[in-house]
């Protein structure tokens, strides 16, 4: 069994996505971290803010930074997931050295 590693998910949410779709939308990236075999620790809601450049015409974004656990290879599954969530518009993963 190899050691489990420390990573952060943050990612960008549609500013158009309404209370309940936002919610939706993050029990979802729960469930994909869960999925690839991770352990959810914290999610952090940083809210609405200006993104530094438009993507796809957007020029705000919904800001939630997940911490999480997990295998080496769970950082590209939930990359490629989150690649094709419509409604997520910018992922990075980051894994956490000690």
């Amino acid at each position: 069994m190899t050691d489990l590693a420390q990573y952060e998910l943050m990612y960008i949410l549609k500013p158009d996505l309404g209370e309940e779709a936002q919610q939706s939308a993050i029990e979802k990236v729960e469930q994909i971290v869960e999925g690839a075999g991770g352990t959810v620790e914290k999610t952090d809601k940083w809210g609405r803010r200006k993104l530094a450049y438009a993507i796809d015409d957007f020029t705000e974004g919904f800001y939630v930074v997940v911490n999480f656990s997990g295998d080496g290879a769970i950082a590209n599954e939930i990359t490629r997931l989150l690649n094709i969530n419509e409604e997520v518009i910018r992922s990075m993963v980051v894994r956490l050295d000690d």
